[in-house]
């Protein structure tokens, strides 16, 4: 079956499209085997782009201007499908699209007197299904919020389907608006993975980036590369709570938004920062958060789990593998402790595809009535048929 996985990050920077072959396991109680086709990028016209930056960090927005983005959406995703399907001469008969996050509460708040856990992804389903004439998978966090877990990360399963080994250790790593990790021993069952968001990847270095130099993203890390990093800004958002919290764990815009930002640059402005050593301290934050994680949570339980495997694979995909100043500060950190740095390139997989082909994946296997969240990823107590299905 031909799926096309549609993903659009909290970057919100564009429409990612993996088109793939999807096929049942050869062996019995085995993993779906994938094919990735091809891949192609969308970037969102800046109108767009502006108007979902604008109703994410809105502290009160239009209900009208939320139905007429939800509908625009979906016409953007079945245009960025049809044309991915043009550009490699295929025939969609699946599409799962994750949508465009504009609200996710992972943990329970009280709402009205009562817990509530919530998400929200933008991007009508039936828009995409009428202009394709194919059936839809959508909206794949509620189903496990529903459950008790955080809706978040989703991406393990197709971790745990693509990379996992026999022998070796392999940390996948997500570069995207939030940094988020899975640790997957060798030779382990899909309950052995640890996944979680660890913080902040490129939302708050893209941020300062559109706001001191009109740019969405700082290309090849080269602005950091040219500043200096503000230490003593660094360290007193690492004893924030979510740092040192236990996974499971989620976070967002709603985390590192717009507020979060205009603090980090206050903060960094107080100590005489110019506008590159901002995005160099942005760039720091992001890789020692991560290298925290790493060495907090994930590399215990490797220990655990998988005492005499061979080393650790670290695999990294997402926009922020293509920053070469973030990449040194992960390297820097990871190498002494005999890691070994890679990117889902060398094993198949663009770095820009991995979400496209996870959603992909989900999709199929809601379509053939199987479960698609990890539970020891999300917290949800069992595993969960994932997302709405919509037919063309």
């Amino acid at each position: 079956m031909i799926v096309a996985g549609v993903m659009s990050g909290t970057s919100a920077d564009g429409v990612d499209v993996a088109l793939c072959r999807i096929m049942p396991s050869a062996k019995k109680n085995g993993t779906p085997r994938i094919k990735l086709i091809g891949a192609a990028g969308f970037r969102y016209p800046k109108p767009l782009r502006n108007a979902v930056l604008a109703v994410m960090d809105a502290k009160d927005a239009s209900v009208a201007d939320l139905s007429r983005l939800n509908w625009r959406l979906g016409e953007v995703y079945a245009g960025a499908v049809e044309r991915a399907a043009q550009q490699f001469g295929i025939k969609v008969a699946l599409v799962g699209c994750h949508g465009q996050t504009i609200y996710h509460q992972g943990a329970a708040l009280k709402y009205l007197g009562r817990p509530i856990r919530c998400t929200w992804q933008l991007g009508e389903a039936s828009v995409i299904a009428e202009k394709l004439r194919v059936p839809v998978v959508s909206d794949f966090r509620p189903a496990d919020l529903a459950a008790g877990g955080q809706g978040a990360p989703l991406v393990p399963i197709l971790d745990y389907v693509m990379f996992r080994s026999e022998k070796v250790n392999r940390v996948l790593q997500n570069l995207g608006g939030i940094a988020n990790m899975t640790a997957i021993p060798a030779g382990a069952s899909i309950d052995d993975l640890l996944a979680f968001d660890s913080g902040p990847s490129n939302m708050v270095i893209d941020a300062c980036m559109e706001r001191f130099y009109g740019k969405p993203f700082d290309r090849n890390g080269a602005i950091a590369k040219r500043g200096k990093v503000i230490q003593q800004v660094i360290h007193p958002f690492l004893k924030q709570p979510y740092f040192s919290a236990l996974p499971p764990k989620s976070c967002g815009r709603e985390e590192y938004g717009e507020k979060f930002v205009n603090h980090f640059i206050s903060l960094c402005r107080k100590v005489g920062a110019k506008d590159a050593d901002i995005i160099a301290t942005a760039t720091a934050l992001s890789a020692e958060s991560i290298l925290d994680a790493y060495r907090r949570f994930v590399w215990p339980h490797l220990g655990q789990k998988a005492p005499m495997a061979r080393g650790v694979e670290y695999v990294v995909a997402g926009g922020g593998a293509k920053n070469e100043t973030l990449m040194t500060m992960l390297r820097s950190g990871l190498e002494p402790l005999g890691v070994r740095i890679r990117t889902t390139e060398e094993l198949g997989i663009p770095t820009q595809a991995k979400e496209g082909v996870a959603f992909a994946l989900m999709a199929w296997l809601t379509w053939n009535g199987l479960s698609g969240n990890v539970p020891s990823a999300t917290g949800a107590p069992r595993p969960v048929i994932l997302g709405k299905v919509t037919r063309g």
